[in-house]
């Protein structure tokens, strides 16, 4: 539906225009009126293709059998004189009429002139027959022709002992057994096409049916998921493996990615609210406390207020965070790839980072394998490898170590920071990237930070085209190394 908003005597008027959606077309339908157009109209142009060449196989070979016939006759009167010779006309005559009513056609014999002297018949005696087979006959041209009116003339020249032309034999036959043979055989294939038409449409509808019912499952499935019902399933069943079963699990593998998106969405909404909620719970308490309070001593403000700006810059850092991530997530933030020097890159965040290190005692170590440029963005990276360190410093008990280490291939640089720390459970090992997540819980308020650096520093590494790779021992430490490109391909 679409509206269109105008003007009219100074009022907004809006004009709601419903769209004509577009018919529907059953899938099971379309397969069928396919299935019987690509499956029964080949055979039934076939059989009519086929009844009509057998049709004219049947004529022709009735024309031969009656030229043959018409000729053996010629062949006979004109050995008998049967013009000139009256002795042998009766006999002849009546082998001719033997032949026609053993062989149940109409003989007529003609002379020269085209008139008829003999007829089996006993109609045309006397008459003319100006027929273009007789006139092709009288050339000498023995000729059998098929009329318009499903009669087969058959004309064969008498040619008498002299070489002249002395008359013609003219077989007239009927093509209606003909016919009624190619009938009959036409009504038996038309009846089996019938029969074959019946069993294919309820073969397709079966077929059709297979087809077609677990995509209406699916659908349905996918139409409860769209309300909301993430827990729905399609049930696959092993007993065959097609291109719907697939349909099927990639469906079910899209609900579960969506139920443990949805899942993650109320986990990160819940700890954003925890998260946000400590800080405003402390400036309440400590600005009741200060409001409660009478004749409260200057010094008191100043520690209260003190520390309520301290919970509001927490609050900050994590807004601030979340804002970044958000943008990583979207892919809003521009990466400025140049050509950076991440050894004078490492050693600035160790400078950086020393300090943090030696209130702790921990000792920091850099160890350089090799001189390494690479295309990033300086100020990510920089950032993303800061958390990293500074997590290593804040998980390090005291009089531990930190070894950073900077090497390369001729393909990828690889960064790793190693801690001599609590280290991580296995079963956690994969979290560490989730957001607000925090190796230990008991240290949350000691160690600061807003849970969300290791997240920060993940979408970063990402953007990067690099990944991430951890290795963990409770008690024993935590080694992380960032693989990064050492070019970009900035137009992929």
């Amino acid at each position: 539906m679409s509206q269109s908003t105008f003007l009219q005597n100074g009022e907004l008027v809006t004009i709601l225009i419903k769209k004509k959606e577009a018919p529907f077309i059953s899938l099971r339908v379309v397969l069928l009126v396919t299935y019987v157009i690509i499956g029964v109209i080949p055979l039934l142009l076939m059989a009519n293709t086929i009844l009509h060449s057998m049709q004219e196989y049947f004529v022709e070979e009735r024309k031969q059998e009656l030229l043959s016939q018409a000729n053996v006759i010629a062949g006979q009167l004109a050995s008998n004189d049967f013009f000139f010779n009256q002795e042998n006309q009766e006999s002849l005559e009546e082998m001719v009429l033997q032949t026609g009513q053993d062989e149940d056609f109409r003989v007529l014999i003609l002379d020269a002139s085209a008139m008829v002297v003999y007829d089996t018949g006993y109609q045309e005696v006397g008459k003319t027959y100006l027929l273009p087979e007789v006139l092709e006959a009288l050339e000498k041209r023995d000729v059998a022709r098929e009329q318009e009116d499903g009669t087969v003339y058959a004309a064969a020249s008498i040619v008498g002992s002299s070489s002249q032309h002395d008359g013609i034999v003219l077989i007239a036959d009927s093509l209606q057994d003909v016919r009624i043979t190619v009938g009959n055989i036409g009504n038996k294939a038309y009846f089996m096409l019938a029969v074959l038409l019946v069993a294919v449409i309820l073969i397709m509808v079966v077929i059709s049916r297979l087809f077609t019912e677990p995509l209406k499952r699916i659908i349905r499935v996918i139409q409860k998921m769209a309300e909301g019902h993430l827990e729905q399933r399609i049930v696959v069943t092993n007993r065959t493996h097609n291109e719907i079963v697939d349909l099927a699990l990639s469906c079910n593998q899209m609900a579960d990615q969506l139920e443990k998106v949805e899942s993650s969405r109320q986990q990160f909404v819940s700890n954003v609210s925890h998260e946000l909620k400590t800080p405003l719970s402390s400036i309440k308490v400590l600005s009741e406390s200060i409001l409660l309070q009478e004749d409260v001593p200057k010094e008191m403000y100043v520690e209260f207020l003190h520390d309520i700006n301290s919970e509001i810059d927490r609050m900050t850092a994590i807004i601030n965070d979340l804002l970044t991530l958000v943008k990583l997530d979207q892919k809003e933030i521009p990466l400025n790839f140049v050509e950076t020097d991440l050894n004078h890159m490492m050693e600035d965040i160790i400078k950086r980072m020393t300090p943090l290190a030696a209130a702790k005692q921990i000792q920091m170590q850099y160890i350089k394998e090799k001189d390494v440029s690479a295309e990033v963005d300086e100020m990510k990276m920089t950032l993303a490898i800061s958390n990293l360190v500074d997590n290593a410093v804040k998980y390090t008990p005291e009089g531990g170590t930190v070894t950073v280490v900077l090497d390369a291939d001729h393909q990828n640089a690889f960064m790793t920071v190693t801690d001599t720390g609590i280290g991580i459970p296995e079963s956690e090992v994969n979290r560490i990237f989730e957001r607000f997540y925090r190796v230990d819980k008991t240290r949350d308020r000691e160690t600061g930070g807003t849970g969300l650096g290791l997240s920060i520093t993940h979408g970063t590494v990402m953007m990067h085209n690099g990944s991430i790779k951890v290795n963990s021992k409770e008690e024993e430490g935590t080694s992380i190394q960032v693989r990064i490109p050492l070019h970009q391909n900035v137009g992929a």
